[in-house]
């Protein structure tokens, strides 16, 4: 499992976690696509922005390797601002290639990502 070097660990000030320390001997958790709902709370919704931004100025419109990246985090953004950057894409791989669609990640986030 790549390990992101630099990329934040959390949301600072909260529990919401955006890298693992380590593999799970079972394998990659599957990534799947989270509805995001209206009603989410703010925190939540500012977690998803700070890890939105944390990606842009990791990778930008580069594909990326999944590695350490939390599924759970992910998968609030997956299908939707990250796709899979290879095809057949591994939801369960810890090698999988994704990456961002910058288009809708700035209409998502425009603060994270910022103008074109």
């Amino acid at each position: 499992m790549l390990k992101h070097r630099g990329f934040p660990g959390r949301l600072p000030g909260t529990d919401f976690q955006f890298t693992l320390r380590r593999a799970n001997p079972k394998g990659a958790t599957r990534l799947s696509r989270r509805e995001r709902f209206a009603d989410r709370r703010p925190a939540d919704r500012a977690a998803d922005e700070a890890f939105m931004a944390a990606l842009w100025e990791a990778f930008g419109e580069a594909p990326f390797e999944r590695g350490n990246l939390d599924a759970g985090r992910l998968s609030w953004l997956f299908e939707r601002e990250v796709v899979p950057a290879e095809d057949p894409f591994d939801s369960e791989s810890y090698e999988a290639l994704l990456r961002i669609d910058a288009a809708r990640a700035r209409a998502s986030f425009p603060e994270a990502i910022g103008a074109a």
